[in-house]
């Protein structure tokens, strides 16, 4: 059966989709062939297909490179090295317009009409070509692709004032360095294409376009062949060019192809002239934008019919004519002239009397292309040489390896590398050539070697000569008010032109000091175009990052890291604070909303998270009546509320009430009614900022260092400050409120009439010396009474007890501290003095109130410490149950967790009793009460030492 072979021209204008196209059909089929004009874009399809379906089965050959797995299935090449006769299924040539382009027009042509694939052959290009196509191949089914984007017209425009991602195009070597020179003044650097690049070296300029290094593009024409770049705007600096033989205008087919380049995809793209090129007419212009040009009349054509008898009659075979009215013979290409030159020397004649095959083998000479552009004679001149070798066997492994040798070299400037690359080239072609030198392989991979080496260190000078940032170039631009090429790097350092100008700390940009005046308004306004669209991306990594890498500060400030993003601000409620962005007006207000959401999402958290028993606490709908009413004082204290300051509510409260509190983790201590798990030194700092922010203080007290059960007690900062921070002074020192409460529990136990002395539990309880204990006693109420006494030696003996620690002590030593200014009793004559030591009787005894002080509140009489239900007190025997007792007198009724008992009916509430009462009712002058929370006359405080890390723990300082 034979294959039906189908023709398709798929025809449109620039971004189109076509190529693209072309590779999806051509991947549908078993085995492929696409050949393009250039060996930049055969190289850039190459690297796609090779991702999409592995190394091993595509091929990528050109004049210089020849990649050929043994596996090949898709062939990508240039359209002059393309195979032909290797019957593939599908085959497709781009941009083939160029049949009617004078140089190379004719190779292009010899495809369209003789190379075909065995299922689908498809043409791809402008649509001009469409007559001809249809003339010539009658089957043809033609498809049209429309634009996929407007391109508009915006006149002239300075290069000073050229958009951000624009494409300026030269057309000689000259122009396009003269242009990246001035753009670099004037911008800041770019990025230079040519089709006269190797691969490695256009690439890398490129990549410094499409990453951002750059915003801007000089190149030739060679971006008009289908390279794929995100340019928005495309300036001609000229519009006749040099084709090889003589200066002409651009062709508006040929400037159409170029300023199709802007706008990518859905991306509209607009067109323009700069420089000397004079402004573009209307026609032209319409013509451009709406894609519309003339049908291409006549392609280029030569004989393929060669006859290789003689070299006169392969002369003749080549400038044969053709009678097909669509065909014009080319002119004279650079391969013609030089066999002609060839032919002319006095030693080909002999050489050529071997017969066709030597006439052959001249002309393959002859087609190594002059990649060098010399003079005519030196190009003339290595051909014959090397007809000299190959028609002698082949290329002396010698002679070349000193030629390329004579390359290898990466020192030099641009034009000195430049003219290496195109060298190379040269001997690359050679060496891709078969049997034309001993060891293919080794000196293939030899030659391209060589043009990497060669191509990185043409793309470093190029970068160095137009992407220079020095401070000269900063200065001068400033002075002219141009704009700056600004950079932001991974740790937020912002740079013009290389130039350290500020930082980026979190979402605010800090500029540099050391600027001033115009420089400094100029080096802001650059820097802020770098950081705009580095505050999306910012924001979009913020948004997206976990809780862990943000927390709050003790002035209420919110960080991201080591940067401040926001701070808090007061809400309706204490526990509900708002957050306010730190982010500057140029990000924009998307940027701004987007931080702030998500640092009012972090901040709910932490409050839900942390105070997650205070939250249970006030959604508890069955707590009613005095329960409901001391929840909310809890809640409204943030978890701890001190006990005088709610003693009548306490009193009010029944057994049931204070068991549904206690069932929240409640707990109604001596001194404190808290809940414990918000001592913790998280909820601690976050309690301290909250109630700060709810008072609208300007600065806010710190939570003292996790850990210490005492810290200094200042007297500047209020007592309520203490509170808030889990601690309640006592003396010079503040003891943390539930140690405190252990150790009330320990004080109950103890006759505070009689007296009593510090037991090791006290003092590891308090982390305290015995001193400190003293004085913090006193400041708890009791009064203590230094004396002394020999040691005696015990059985075991307390560790030493440093502050902060709760480690039990040695019961050896005693907890008493030796004897200081006190001198030690005689001894027997012939007996050692004994060892004295320090010792304390506290007693029950608070300061009188002072006279300016308000009155006592009613029910506080003059008591020790509240004893717990069915404590004794001292060495008193425990007093016989109020049911075998009537009229008898009460008890102490104690504090804390202890259950309360209830009293009987019209009589006085059970467990009050006057511990200190002699005889009859106590009078006003014996009334005594603990009074450890009224204001004490005036003592001698201790000097606080500035090298303590403990005595400012709580000073007021900012710090956001």
């Amino acid at each position: 059966m034979v294959l039906q072979r189908r023709v398709t021209a798929v025809l449109g204008p620039t971004n189109t989709g076509k190529t693209h196209y072309a590779i999806e059909r051509m991947l549908g089929h078993r085995t492929g062939v696409i050949g393009f004009p250039l060996r930049l874009l055969a190289r850039e399809v190459y690297d796609r297909i090779v991702k999409a379906r592995g190394p091993s089965v595509v091929a990528l050959v050109t004049g210089e490179e020849r990649i050929v797995p043994e596996r090949t299935q898709y062939w990508v090449c240039t359209v002059e090295a393309m195979p032909t006769d290797i019957g593939a299924d599908f085959l497709a040539i781009d941009e083939i317009q160029l049949c009617g382009d004078p140089e190379r027009g004719h190779v292009f042509t010899d495809r369209l009409m003789n190379a075909r694939g065995l299922v689908e052959t498809m043409f791809l290009g402008s649509d001009s070509m469409r007559p001809a196509i249809a003339a010539l191949i009658p089957q043809t089914q033609f498809v049209r692709r429309d634009r996929l984007s407007t391109l508009s017209y915006t006149g002239s425009k300075k290069i000073s004032r050229m958009p951000p991602r624009s494409a300026i195009v030269g057309f000689s070597v000259d122009d396009v360095y003269a242009i990246a020179e001035l753009i670099r003044r004037q911008k800041g650097g770019c990025a230079v294409v040519m089709g006269a690049l190797s691969p490695r070296t256009r690439n890398a300029q490129v990549a410094l376009y499409q990453n951002g290094e750059v915003d801007y593009l000089v190149a030739t024409d060679a971006i008009g062949m289908g390279l794929n770049l995100d340019i928005k705007h495309v300036a001609f600096s000229a519009t006749h060019k040099f084709d090889g033989r003589r200066m002409r205008h651009l062709f508006p087919h040929e400037m159409g192809q170029i300023a199709g380049r802007a706008g990518r995809h859905m991306e509209a793209g607009t067109f323009g002239v700069t420089g000397e090129a004079s402004p573009l007419d209307e026609d032209l212009v319409a013509a451009i934008e709406e894609h519309r040009f003339a049908p291409v009349r006549k392609l280029m054509w030569r004989n393929d019919a060669l006859d290789f008898g003689s070299a006169e009659r392969l002369i003749a075979s080549l400038e044969a004519p053709t009678g097909n009215e669509w065909l014009m013979r080319t002119r004279e290409a650079d391969d013609l002239m030089a066999l002609k030159a060839l032919t002319q020397m006095p030693d080909m004649a002999d050489r050529l009397r071997a017969g066709p095959r030597a006439v052959k083998l001249l002309w393959d000479v002859c087609r190594i292309p002059d990649f060098r552009s010399t003079t005519g004679s030196d190009h003339v001149g290595l051909l014959h040489r090397l007809f000299g070798f190959l028609q002698d066997g082949r290329i002396p492994a010698d002679w070349l390896k000193k030629a390329v040798a004579r390359i290898d070299r990466s020192d030099g400037d641009i034009d000195a590398l430049s003219k290496r690359l195109a060298y190379i080239r040269t001997w690359t072609y050679v060496a891709q050539r078969k049997g034309w030198v001993e060891d293919e392989s080794h000196w293939r991979d030899e030659t391209r070697a060589v043009e990497d080496r060669l191509s990185d260190a043409l793309h470093a000078r190029l970068t160095q000569r137009f992407v220079d940032r020095r401070t000269s170039v900063l200065m001068r631009r400033l002075k002219q008010k141009e704009s700056l090429v600004a950079e932001v790097n991974d740790k937020g350092e912002v740079t013009v032109e290389g130039e350290f100008v500020g930082r980026l700390e979190g979402f605010r940009f800090g500029q540099d000091a050391s600027a001033s005046g115009e420089e400094a308004r100029v080096m802001r306004q650059a820097a802020y175009e770098a950081l705009r669209p580095e505050f999306h991306l910012r924001a979009d990594r913020f948004y997206n990052s976990p809780d862990t890498e943000m927390d709050f500060t003790e002035q209420g400030g919110l960080m991201w890291g080591s940067a401040a993003v926001g701070k808090l601000v007061a809400g309706s409620d204490a526990m509900k604070p708002q957050v306010e962005a730190f982010v500057d007006e140029e990000a924009g207000p998307e940027v701004t909303e987007k931080v702030k959401r998500r640092l009012q999402h972090f901040i709910d958290r932490k409050v839900a998270a942390l105070f997650e028993p205070l939250t249970n606490l006030n959604r508890d709908e069955s707590l009613q009546g005095l329960a409901r009413g001391f929840a909310f004082r809890l809640v409204e204290g943030l978890g701890i509320v001190s006990r005088e300051s709610v003693a009548d509510d306490v009193k009010a409260l029944d057994q049931e009430a204070r068991s549904s509190l206690r069932k929240h983790g409640v707990r109604f201590g001596q001194y404190t009614i808290f809940l414990p798990l918000l001592l913790k030194p998280a909820p601690t700092r976050l309690r301290l900022v909250l109630w700060s922010l709810a008072k609208g203080l300007q600065e806010f007290p710190e939570s003292p260092p996790p850990g210490l059960v005492t810290i200094p007690n200042i007297p500047d900062v209020p007592k309520e400050h203490y509170t808030l921070a889990g601690y309640r002074p006592a003396g010079t020192r503040a003891i943390r409120i539930d140690m405190l409460e252990r150790l009330a529990d320990l004080l109950r136990a103890k006759d505070s009439r009689a007296g009593f002395e510090a037991t090791p539990d006290m003092l590891s309880i308090t982390g305290m010396t015995l001193e400190q204990f003293a004085d913090l006693m006193g400041g708890l109420g009791y009064k203590g009474e230094k004396g002394e006494r020999a040691k005696q030696r015990r059985a075991e003996a307390p560790a030493q007890v440093t502050e902060g620690s709760v480690a039990p002590i040695p019961e050896e030593v005693s907890v008493l501290a030796p004897a200081e200014d006190t001198a030690a009793p005689e001894a027997a004559e012939g007996e050692a003095a004994p060892e004295m030591e320090v010792f304390y009787t506290f007693t029950w005894a608070p300061r009188q109130r002072n006279e300016n002080r308000g009155p006592r509140r009613e029910g506080q009489g003059n008591r020790g410490p509240r004893r717990e239900a069915g404590e004794t007190q001292g060495n008193r025997p425990e007093r016989a149950p109020r049911e075998a007792r009537e009229g008898g007198k009460r008890e102490d009724r104690p504090r804390g967790d202890a259950p309360r008992r209830e009293g009987k009916p019209g009589g006085k509430p059970e467990g009050r009793r006057d511990e200190h009462r002699k005889g009859g009712k106590p009078g006003k002058d014996q009334g005594h009460k603990p009074k450890s929370y009224e204001a004490r006359p005036p003592r001698a405080e201790k000097p606080i030492d500035p090298d303590n890390p403990f005595a400012a723990l709580l000073a007021l300082k900012g710090k956001v």
